[in-house]
């Protein structure tokens, strides 16, 4: 769990910086839901950190107890959800391409948007008991990000699974399947995610970003290309149809989705 220091300015995240390490803490209380704000935040300090020579490290978490619970409900509104994917993807795909080595330290909640945040980093450490999942099929949507790379990360059943049920998965299933690398105690999780960022700190931070770029899971370029014809589909068909909307309002009136099929 991280703690935010005292001096920390209002905002939706935190930045600091211990060379060659760069943090990005999100809050948004009380489990940091991604909304606009926060996604230019993001966009802003990933290309701050970009910029700078010393910093070879992004290592991502949560304030209190959730990493985050996905992207704002809220924001997928028919006049508000082009701006968001936009924004939301442009966040993603700075990661994808980042030559920083990203480090995503994951416990409570991370749902929806939360856990595409943490999948496309190059590394990820859980605690057991974390929440993972991607419920957007729950609400007559999907997880754009997800249905453009999760099969590559646990391959193509898995990730069919966890699109098309939205079945909630645990730290350690996270782990063994390959969303993240280590599942480990609430009590574990800071000193594990100290122990990779202490082999990182001894390492040259051009060879690092040059080894990112030999041997990058998937492609840049293809990824970029899949996700822009998962932006296509949700804004041209998915946001078109009643059951989308429905959805959306359901959650937001709080109350079972009625689907009409259309």
């Amino acid at each position: 769990m991280t703690t935010l220091s005292a001096d920390a300015k209002p905002g939706r995240m935190l930045l600091e910086f211990d060379a060659p390490v760069a943090r990005i803490v999100l809050r948004h209380p009380p489990l940091n839901v991604i909304d606009v704000p926060m996604m230019e935040e993001l966009s802003q300090s990933v290309a701050e950190i970009e910029a700078r020579r010393d910093v070879s490290v992004i290592v991502f978490s949560g304030d209190g107890k959730a990493f985050s619970a996905g992207v704002d409900v809220g924001a997928h509104t028919p006049d508000k959800v082009d701006e968001m994917l936009t924004k939301f993807h442009a966040v993603i795909r700075d990661l994808v391409a980042a030559k920083k080595v990203t480090v995503a330290e994951v416990q409570g909640h991370c749902l929806g948007g939360g856990a595409e945040l943490a999948m496309v980093c190059d590394m990820v450490y859980t605690t057991e008991s974390a929440q993972w999942g991607f419920p957007e099929i729950k609400l007559g949507c999907y997880p754009p990000v997800a249905c453009t790379a999760l099969a590559t990360l646990v391959g193509q059943k898995r990730a069919a699974e966890l699109i098309l049920t939205g079945r909630p998965i645990g730290g350690k299933e996270a782990a063994e399947i390959g969303l993240a690398n280590r599942a480990v105690s609430e009590g574990e999780l800071g000193a594990t995610v100290e122990e990779c960022i202490g082999h990182l700190r001894k390492l040259s931070p051009v060879a690092l970003a040059l080894a990112k770029k030999a041997s990058y899971a998937w492609d840049s370029m293809h990824f970029d290309k899949g996700l822009a014809r998962a932006e296509r589909i949700y804004l041209d068909d998915l946001m078109k149809t009643d059951d989308a909307q429905e959805g959306i309002r359901a959650f937001m009136e709080k109350r079972e989705p009625k689907w009409a099929g259309k």
